[in-house]
Parts: structure tokens; sequence; C-alpha cells
């Protein structure tokens, strides 16, 4: 794994090719603990291009210097994203009207 939050990724090659291709990434949270969203596309064999976008969440615990993975969330679609972003913002909202 990687010493620098900021080396961590969801790059991965098989045979030469960029299997998944990170396209962005938010670090939610630094430490001995830590949360980042990544942005992804996933090579599609049979169209030989990249899918849509895709999304997943990663835990990471700092141990004797480096970042190990301890947990995933994958979000597989736009639509489920923007459920999860919906919802959050209305959970914010009615904490906020409290």
């Amino acid at each position: 794994m990687a010493s620098d939050i900021d080396a961590l990724t969801v790059n991965y090659e098989e045979d030469g090719l960029l299997v998944v291709k990170e396209v962005d990434k938010e670090v939610l949270s630094k430490g001995a603990w830590a949360t980042i969203i990544f942005r992804y596309r996933q090579w599609d064999r049979r169209k030989e291009e990249y899918g849509p976008d895709r999304f997943v969440i990663r835990r990471y615990r700092k141990r004797d210097g480096e970042y190990l993975p301890q947990g995933k969330f994958n979000i597989s679609s736009v639509e489920q994203a923007r459920k999860i972003v919906n919802a959050l913002e209305r959970w914010i909202a009615d904490n906020d009207a409290s």
C-alpha cells in the first residue's frame, strides 16, 4: 500500500491494460483512519471502451506508516449516487431545522 494518502488510488492494471481508471478522488478524512471517495471508470472488454462513472468509498487504517484497506462501499451508478446525495441532503436539512 502507500504511506502517503495522496498516493492511494483505485487504478488497477491487468496484463498491461488499465482495467479500473481513477477519474477523481476526494479525501473525506485523514489521520490514523482515512476515508476517500473515488470516481472511476471500468474497462468493458466487450465494447473495448471505458464504461460509465462509478464511485467507491474506501476506508484505510494507517499502521506502521502504511495505509491498509479496511472496508469499502461501491456505488454502482450515477442514479444510486443521486439517491444517496438526496437522502443526505434531506437528513442534513432536517437536522438543521431542529
